[in-house]
């Protein structure tokens, strides 16, 4: 089971502080995974430029110039958002017993697990 998923908001943990132009400390909505590279987009952290040629459409309208987007980050420097606190922290999975519909399953559960500090 994944730790961090789709709509997830998350916090940048590592990498250079704000203070110094990095992305350290912001937190935001993920956008998509990429499993197979464990990666992660997430909204309104790492930004890069793109140049793209210009070009026409079919009604005639330039394209092209300079875009920012977002670039992957590695899952390894995020960390989940508490939805309580709204501070980052680490996730557990539990075993739970639902009844759907007159039937018994067994799930597993994210829950976010409270810090040391927060005790």
């Amino acid at each position: 089971m994944a730790k961090i998923k789709k709509g997830d908001l998350v916090q940048v943990i590592s990498g250079a502080s704000q203070a110094r132009g990095g992305d350290r400390g912001k937190q935001g909505k993920v956008l998509e995974v990429i499993v197979e590279k464990d990666r992660i987009v997430v909204e309104g952290v790492n930004f890069v430029t793109k140049h793209v040629r210009v070009g026409q459409t079919q009604r005639g309208s330039k394209t092209g110039g300079i875009e920012t987007t977002e670039a992957p980050i590695h899952i390894s420097n995020v960390a989940l958002v508490d939805p309580d606190t709204k501070k980052p922290t680490r996730v557990g999975h539990r075993v739970e017993n639902r009844v759907v519909e007159g039937v018994s399953k067994t799930v597993r559960v994210r829950y976010a697990k409270k810090s040391g500090k927060d005790l």
